[in-house]
């Protein structure tokens, strides 16, 4: 056994038992044991580090953790410079999509209206989140800690928030999602991309009435569902808007 000093900053200290939080505790570690392994062991889940100082030194995951080690463990955090410092993901993902445990389905429909491809589904077990995550590059969005410390998984989210529209802005806070939106693009329902219709053909299955009131038309191909500008759409647009930050 080898003894290590170990120092959460920020939200990471949420996942820690409260005698350990906001301050250098002593912990004992086995003699192969990696970084990974004892983040994990304390209770951080791997997705919600990003750089490692190991003594000061920039470290990975896979560091082999020896006597006396000082291990500094972070989360992202947007005041800090960290250009010359390894992050402990070897790439960062290309295109921000994402997939959602059983509950946050509120969620999940909030980001495909902002425009971003979200897998959900009620059925999802959580072996099937974490192969679709590794097999897709999808971020992980979920309240269950054990899910994220899954070792397919790369990229995921814990989210602490309880109300959708609160999980929404957690989520573009933390991700910086405002410049990525596409909203209105993607089905709520089944998440694909919708298709602009003329009035001709959205008067077989709109009523008059938003006929008469409503130019612009769209539908999903996959569940046929319809979709027009209205009070609705009002309020989703209203709820995007305050997630843009004051110029």
């Amino acid at each position: 056994m080898v003894t290590a000093t170990f120092r959460f900053y920020e939200e990471l200290n949420d996942f820690l038992a409260p005698e350990r939080r906001k301050h250098e505790f002593d912990c004992r570690c086995a003699r192969a044991a990696t970084t990974k392994h004892m983040i994990e062991a304390l209770g951080v889940p791997h997705t919600e580090v990003e750089f490692i100082l190991v003594n000061g030194e920039s470290a990975g995951f896979d560091r082999l953790l020896q006597q006396g080690d000082r291990v500094a463990v972070y989360p992202m955090c947007e005041t800090l410079d960290i250009t010359p410092l390894l992050r402990v993901r070897e790439y960062p993902l290309r295109v921000t999509r994402f997939i959602a445990d059983v509950h946050l389905g509120g969620l999940a429909r909030l980001l495909r209206m902002a425009g971003f491809d979200t897998l959900y589904e009620t059925y999802f077990r959580d072996e099937e989140i974490s192969a679709i995550s590794a097999r897709d590059n999808r971020i992980v969005l979920t309240r269950d800690r054990e899910l994220l410390m899954r070792r397919e998984i790369t990229h995921g989210c814990y989210v602490r928030e309880l109300k959708s529209s609160r999980q929404l802005r957690e989520i573009f806070e933390r991700l910086d999602l405002v410049g990525s939106m596409r909203p209105f693009t993607l089905c709520l329902h089944c998440n694909t991309p919708l298709q602009s219709i003329g009035k001709e053909r959205a008067k077989h299955v709109v009523p008059s009435g938003v006929l008469s009131r409503y130019e612009k038309f769209s539908t999903c191909e996959v569940c046929h569902g319809i979709f027009w500008e209205g009070t609705h759409w009002e309020r989703m647009q209203a709820l995007l808007a305050g997630l843009v930050p004051p110029a």
